[in-house]
């Protein structure tokens, strides 16, 4: 059977060999791979690396690959929103499984470790200001893995059907394109071992109205919040609201990758406390994600 050939339309590739966004070039990619929003905070991770390999730097996606005693390990920022996860996950993977000079898929597939580091918002008395949290799930309103086939494959639909009765949204609302995915129960048992809480994330497809927040104009459904905090599956309640873990989560199942989300709480929505000054304490956690990965 004859290979399939990816247009140049389709993948985009530089002049100088360069995925095109991240104008990163194959070779340059570890296996090991930590994602984080602000492009700033790839310095932050990079600080702990013995060496460093490369540095590059394209808009909001700053990549350095380095050696962490004695793992290879890339970190790379994504920018906020699920949108440029779709970027971010089909260029890291192309990089590993996709020839660049013939443009047809590799023999042997790459499987990548993947753990993006973030900041949340906690729903629950146990998500606190300061408490790392797992993304055991993730339940998007997004809606990028619904322009994927095979994404029924990698979702938890009875999970979805669940959260779209309880929330009892009209059809204007974003339920029809909700999806729950899983994120790799290995990785969770590594990174988050027996310190971290683990529960269900919410992925808003904005900061503000889609994450229930109130500014000038209000939002649609003012019991959303409360809705979401009250929905339990499995034994499982959900404990953050973010903005990146679902495509995260359901891109690498399609692709044959390993990935989680851990977050450190800045705000707690429940009693209307944020800590705008984090910046200065999620060392800790990124540097507990280097040991673990």
């Amino acid at each position: 059977m004859e290979k399939k050939f990816i247009a140049p339309s389709e993948l985009p590739i530089n002049e100088d060999g360069s995925v095109f966004h991240l104008h990163v070039r194959p070779g340059q990619l570890a296996r090991k791979i930590i994602l984080v929003g602000d492009p700033g905070r790839v310095t932050t991770v990079a600080k702990h690396f013995d060496e460093v390999e490369c540095d590059v730097q394209s808009r909001e996606f700053h990549t350095i690959t380095g050696t962490y005693h004695g793992k290879r390990i890339s970190c790379v920022s994504t920018g906020i929103g699920c949108d440029n996860i779709d970027i971010v996950m089909t260029e890291l993977d192309a990089l590993v499984n996709v020839d660049f000079e013939t443009r047809q898929v590799k023999d042997d597939i790459t499987q990548l470790e993947i753990v993006r580091i973030g900041t949340s918002g906690g729903l629950q008395p146990n998500t606190p200001v300061g408490a790392f949290v797992c993304s055991v799930r993730s339940i998007g309103f997004d809606g990028v893995l619904n322009f994927y086939a095979g994404r029924n494959v990698v979702c938890d639909l009875p999970m979805e059907y669940a959260f779209r009765e309880h929330m009892a949204w009209s059809g204007t609302m974003c339920a029809p394109v909700v999806y729950a995915v899983h994120a790799d129960e290995e990785l969770v048992e590594r990174i988050a071992a027996d310190d971290m809480v683990r529960g269900i994330t919410v992925v808003g497809n904005g900061f503000y109205g889609p994450q229930g927040r109130d500014v000038r104009i209000a939002p649609a459904d003012f019991n959303q919040n409360a809705k979401i905090e009250s929905f339990e599956y499995d034994g499982l309640h959900i404990t953050n609201y973010e903005m990146e873990s679902s495509a995260v989560a359901g891109l690498s199942k399609l692709m044959g990758h390993k990935a989680t989300t851990v977050c450190m709480i800045i705000a707690n929505r429940l009693d209307g406390e944020i800590n705008t000054s984090y910046k200065n304490t999620i060392d800790d956690l990124i540097q507990t994600v280097l040991d673990r990965l």
